[in-house]
């Protein structure tokens, strides 16, 4: 009677009957990389990585090498924000932002790449002729060839092209613009530059100039207004003086003028006659002594009587002493004297009578006058309420005549302005053919390439990574499969003692683990047995394993036997082996095989002459196992590629440990979950993992 399938080891009875776990399913989903593994990935895809940075670099140096080289040359214009000030009411007012007028120069940026200053520049160096900026190409001069050129106006070409081979920045803290403009030619670089900078000092000029000018335009417009209604207030000034009967002088009527002369004659002809009243009442107060007045010390004629008199009263006091009074001389001299004093006395008379004559004449005049004033002033009371309108009339002229004066003055101030440019802004840097090219820079290029491929090679090589994600690290494999990674074994690299030491230490930690964890009764009647799988493309690797683990077994006294299920696949006539077992053909010992200098008995696959049921064959499995515990302490089954062979399924069953093998930075994922998938539809789970790091 065959055992059935709860004979199989009490520790794996639960995961032979369990379904599938789901995560085998998703595997990369649950696999997780550490930051240590991203060295790793680059490592393997090293090769990736140095491709796309040789490809980049090789077409960033044929780039280079190519391209036609680009010359830049720099024009500086300073500007600032406060203008000339040329006039005082200036139309451009000059006035800085709280800013220090930072934000009116970099307003500048943008009038200096507009297109009035750019077709300025064009027109000065006739750039719509230039190849390199009037769009014509190859192409458009072999059509020019064989259908005749194009004469067509290419202005909106050529401000395209300029544009995009011009900068204009604007330095920091500085009110100075940059002007940059790079050409194929370094003269043409530097002549455009300099056209640019001069186009936008005229353009400014020319902006400032044209505001003058429609501000002269608008005031002039409005001068014949004015005019006209200064001439409509005179004419209301000069009608209403007509009709009243007002005549103007010097800006007054001719009236008050007249009564304000006839006061000023009249004062003066009081005054005067109150002086001639005090000197005839003097000359009268005087009575017989006039000569005693001041009119009479001030006659000249007076005077000279009274020298002559005073001569003849010393000569008659001479005669008086020297010939007596009889004498002739005497007698004549005292004659003289008599007759002089006479006329002195007639004289002081006239005057008298001339003072009174005066005093007389004055106070007629003084009445006459008084008496035109008194008519003039009745006059005046009657065109006082007509000057009062009077007055307001020529208030109204005199505004409207100020108005007009002042837009006559400022229309004047602006249309000198025209001519005038009050523009604060010149070139301080002329731009200088450049000695070196601007572009393409060969080592900055090839410099970014390569740091521009690794990067781009380091992407791709993670983005690889991402989409067919590999081993890489014991903790990604455990969290993976679910379960516990026994070891990590170096590569073959080169063959040497330590390396064998270490693989043959690493083998056999792994069984210590393996034994440390085996929950096996004491009188359980099979061999215990280890099953080693991995994906197809691990083939070598888990033999290595496989046998790794049978001769460290070995090597440590154990009896071990090795069943490898590819030995002798593909072959015409095999050996009988395990298949031959499985059937129930060949006892074990039958089978059985010991390789030269080897203390571990091997057995092949055998002859696939027919195809066993599953029950019969997990009879045999397990009678095999049972046998072999009599002989051997250890069975070490290398089963394959499990997903590839259901023929191993009843070792599958019947094994303690089923370990998964797979390479470091080289086994994909999806084959490891595909491998444990196929473990789980067999009915056991993996119970552990060996790895092997072909760079170790």
């Amino acid at each position: 009677m065959q055992p059935p399938l709860l004979m199989v080891p009490q520790q794996n009875a639960a995961e032979a009957a369990a379904p599938a776990p789901a995560y085998y399913a998703h595997a990369p989903a649950s696999a997780t990389v550490e930051l240590g593994d991203l060295g790793r990935i680059l490592l393997r895809r090293r090769f990736l990585i140095f491709v796309v940075t040789a490809l980049l670099t090789a077409v960033t140096l044929v780039y280079a090498m190519l391209t036609p080289a680009l010359y830049s040359s720099t024009a500086q214009i300073i500007i600032d924000p406060q203008d000339l000030q040329v006039v005082t009411n200036d139309v451009n007012p000059s006035r800085i932002s709280p800013d220090g007028g930072i934000t009116q120069v970099e307003s500048q940026v943008s009038v200096a790449q507009s297109n009035s200053v750019l077709l300025r520049a064009i027109a000065a160096t006739d750039l719509t002729k230039n190849p390199e900026f009037n769009g014509s190409g190859v192409l458009d001069r072999w059509l020019g060839m064989l259908f005749g050129p194009d004469d067509g106006d290419r202005t909106a070409e050529t401000l395209d092209a300029l544009r995009r081979r011009l900068a204009v920045k604007r330095d920091d803290k500085v009110l100075v613009l940059n002007i940059i403009v790079t050409a194929k030619s370094a003269d043409l670089a530097a002549k455009l530059a300099n056209a640019i900078a001069q186009a936008y000092l005229d353009d400014q000029a020319a902006a400032r100039s044209k505001a003058a000018a429609d501000a002269s335009d608008a005031i002039s417009a409005r001068l014949e207004d004015q005019r006209k209604r200064v001439e409509q207030a005179a004419n209301a000034v000069e009608t209403y003086k007509a009709e009243h009967n007002m005549v103007m002088a010097a800006g007054n009527l001719v009236s008050d003028q007249e009564l304000t002369d006839l006061n000023t004659q009249l004062t003066a002809a009081q005054t005067r006659t109150a002086q001639l009243k005090a000197q005839v009442d003097q000359l009268r107060r005087q009575g017989s002594a006039p000569d005693a007045t001041s009119e009479a010390m001030r006659s000249p004629v007076i005077a000279s009587l009274r020298a002559q008199e005073a001569t003849l009263v010393d000569q008659i006091a001479q005669f008086g002493t020297e010939l007596g009074p009889r004498h002739p001389s005497m007698i004549s001299a005292q004659q003289q004297l008599s007759d002089l004093r006479k006329l002195i006395a007639r004289e002081l008379g006239r005057l008298v009578t001339a003072a009174e004559t005066d005093y007389e004449r004055a106070l007629a005049n003084q009445k006459e006058l008084e008496a035109k004033v008194a008519s003039l002033k009745g006059k005046s009371l009657d065109t006082d309420q007509a000057s009062v309108r009077l007055r307001e009339l020529q208030r109204d002229l005199d505004a409207v005549r100020t108005v007009y004066a002042n837009y006559l003055q400022r229309a004047q101030e602006t249309r000198e302005q025209t001519s005038v440019n009050s523009t604060n802004a010149r070139i301080i840097s002329q731009a200088m053919p450049a000695l070196k090219k601007s572009w393409p820079p060969k080592g900055l290029l090839i410099f970014g390439a390569i740091f521009g491929g690794l990067a781009l090679g380091i992407g791709m090589a993670l983005i690889a990574e991402y989409l067919s994600p590999t081993v890489l690290s014991a903790n990604q494999m455990q969290s993976a499969i679910d379960a516990p990674v026994l070891g990590v074994l170096p590569g073959r690299g080169r063959r040497s003692g330590a390396l064998a030491q270490k693989t043959d230490a690493v083998a056999g930690l792994a069984l210590q683990r393996i034994a440390a964890t085996t929950r096996r009764p004491a009188d359980w009647p099979l061999v215990p047995s280890i099953l080693v799988a991995s994906p197809p493309e691990d083939k070598a690797q888990r033999s290595r394993v496989a046998w790794q683990l049978a001769n460290a077994a070995a090597a440590r006294g154990r009896r071990v036997l090795f069943i490898d299920i590819n030995a002798g696949k593909g072959q015409k006539n095999p050996q009988p082996g395990v298949l031959d077992v499985l059937r129930g053909e060949y006892p074990l010992e039958a089978v059985c095989r010991y390789a030269p200098g080897s203390s571990v008995a091997l057995i092949g696959r055998g002859r696939p002459t027919a195809v066993f049921q599953e029950a019969q064959a997990l009879y045999f499995a397990h009678r095999m196992l049972a046998e072999a515990n009599h002989s051997f302490e250890l069975v070490v089954v290398d089963g394959g590629a499990l997903a590839d062979d259901l023929n191993v399924l009843p070792l599958v069953a019947m094994a303690d440990e089923i370990l998964l093998v797979a390479r470091l930075n080289a086994t994909p994922m999806r084959d490891v979950a595909s491998t444990s998938e196929a473990v789980s539809v067999m009915g056991r789970l993996p119970t552990g993992a060996m790895l092997v790091d072909e760079a170790a």
